[in-house]
């Protein structure tokens, strides 16, 4: 087998008379882009990057949102269970430490990165109100959920461009969708 001639061995030996005459040379192919390929390249990319990035900061948004929902729904479920074992809810939330929560009290979710938890708890009238609201620093600013004894789940507070702020449930998509 002969291996495929390169450029040089390719090119043909012209008589002295046509040596000046360039037109009859037989040029080598070039490799690599042209300016326009790696324009186009750009551009689609640039495209498909505008589409998706703000698909990916919606969906990280929303993973954030679990914190919200879990921690109200955990604070609800130790709030009733105290109130099982008590016949009326603790005097107060506070922040989580080690060991059991002192009496009359309980502990807020710990370890929460995104959202704040407070306690609105009325024990003489047996009620309370669990409220998340979303940390600034953390990129959650204007979201703010509740519940309540009742487990009336409302979403309270939506940042701009969200729909569903006063709905009666934990909205968690931009479109209102609970």
């Amino acid at each position: 087998m002969n291996p495929r001639p390169t450029c040089e061995a390719s090119t043909h030996r012209l008589s002295p008379l046509h040596e000046s005459n360039s037109s009859q040379r037989r040029a080598c192919p070039s490799h690599g882009f042209t300016l326009l390929e790696v324009m186009i390249t750009v551009a689609i990319v640039a495209i498909l990057a505008g589409i998706a990035l703000p698909s990916y900061q919606d969906y990280i948004q929303r993973s954030k949102i679990i914190e919200a929902t879990a921690g109200l729904s955990d604070m609800r479920t130790r709030l009733e269970q105290y109130f099982l074992d008590s016949r009326q809810y603790p005097n107060a939330c506070i922040a989580p430490a080690g060991g059991a929560a002192p009496a009359g009290k309980i502990y807020l979710p710990a370890g929460t990165e995104f959202f704040d938890f407070v306690c609105n708890l009325q024990p003489a009238a047996n009620t309370y109100t669990v409220t998340a609201t979303g940390k600034a620093a953390m990129a959650m600013n204007g979201f703010r959920y509740t519940v309540n004894q009742a487990n009336s789940r409302q979403t309270t507070g939506l940042p701009s461009g969200w729909s569903g702020s006063g709905s009666p449930c934990w909205v968690i998509r931009k479109d209102g969708s609970c």
